[in-house]
């Protein structure tokens, strides 16, 4: 599919700027953070919880033990309600949605599974007039496939068939990361809001929607990242590696990818007219590790250069690129 990539200006005419979203990690429990009025959404990782439409398990490994919640805050109250297979929490400003598909309904194709959920999605924001702002993606053996048909190519190509209908306000950020339980089960999780983001690009890659069709049929349908609607700046950071143009940098060497990524993201939020840089107690990132042995030399690092303070939450998933041994995605206040 071939789509027209319009940045949008943030607050558009007619539109107030929004209240900032507030996220953070939390220790207590599930039912404990849906207790309180102000959870818009609860991501919990490898950890099942209450059936609430409002929380999300998502079946990644942590790292480390005593992994906390991931917690999404906004002014209530907040409604929740399911349309079949979605589910969906909002406020008055923003919406978090959740589509769960399992690939054995569509034959076992995950294109044709990513199309149906992205039409779902795109569907459900057009009708309740909200913005897409960020999307993660979880795909089950994201790797496995030769050339193009490796399942995130083909994931990427369904993607692009049933995006159309989300797409009213050019690319959001988003992340799509490889689980493995091998249920083949596709996951894709949104952040709306009632105004239009900014997509924001880093300057040291080429654009994804703009990659060389040597990476797949359909380049990647997203932006770096996302500047949020908001009256004080919040970016929404995708998913990003240790990539130079369009091309993977720093082959078997997770140290060297991981400084890299950093770099990567120090211009992101540069050219994002951010007024602090990335990191701070009031950031919250994530890092996917391919390898459980180099979890502790990816937080390390990570630490190393922003901060033993900084909110970071270390995950076992696959990358998008087989060579690619991390990945760090987050939201930056700044």
């Amino acid at each position: 599919m071939d789509l027209t990539f319009t940045p949008v200006s943030a607050g558009p005419a007619g539109v107030a700027a929004l209240p900032p979203l507030r996220v953070e990690y939390s220790l207590l429990t599930a039912p404990a953070l849906l207790a309180q009025t102000d959870t818009l959404a609860v991501i919990g990782f490898d950890r099942h919880g209450p059936a609430d439409p409002r929380y999300a398990r998502i079946a990644l490994q942590p790292a480390f033990d005593s992994t906390p919640l991931e917690v999404w805050r906004d002014h209530g109250p907040i409604e929740t309600g399911t349309e079949g297979v979605l589910r969906f929490s909002r406020s008055g400003n923003y919406a978090f949605i959740s589509v769960e598909l399992h690939e054995a309904r569509f034959g076992g194709d995950i294109a044709v599974a990513a199309q149906a959920a992205y039409t779902l999605l795109g569907q459900w924001c057009t009708r309740n007039a909200m913005h897409p702002l960020r999307l993660w993606n979880y795909v089950d053996a994201i790797n496995v496939g030769a050339g193009d048909e490796e399942r995130y190519r083909q994931f990427c190509a369904g993607r692009a068939a049933g995006m159309s209908a989300a797409l009213t306000s050019g690319y959001p950020a988003a992340s799509a990361i490889g689980v493995r339980d091998g249920r083949r089960l596709l996951q894709v999780c949104a952040l709306a809001a009632r105004a239009p983001g900014l997509a924001v690009e880093n300057p040291r890659q080429l654009s994804a929607w703009r990659y060389p069709r040597q990476y797949g049929p359909v380049a990647p349908g997203f932006a770096r990242a996302t500047r949020a609607p908001c009256t004080s700046p919040q970016l929404y950071i995708s998913g990003t590696a240790a990539v130079i143009g369009h091309a993977s940098h720093h082959a078997g060497d997770v140290a060297a990818q991981v400084d890299e990524t950093l770099n990567n993201l120090d211009s992101l939020c540069l050219a994002a007219g951010s007024s602090t840089p990335l990191g701070g107690p009031r950031d919250v990132l994530r890092a996917y590790v391919r390898h459980s042995a180099d979890a502790a030399l990816v937080r390390e690092r990570v630490q190393a250069r922003l901060g033993a303070q900084t909110p970071l939450l270390v995950l076992l998933g696959d990358i998008c690129r087989s060579e690619l041994l991390a990945e760090i995605d987050g939201l930056h206040h700044g």
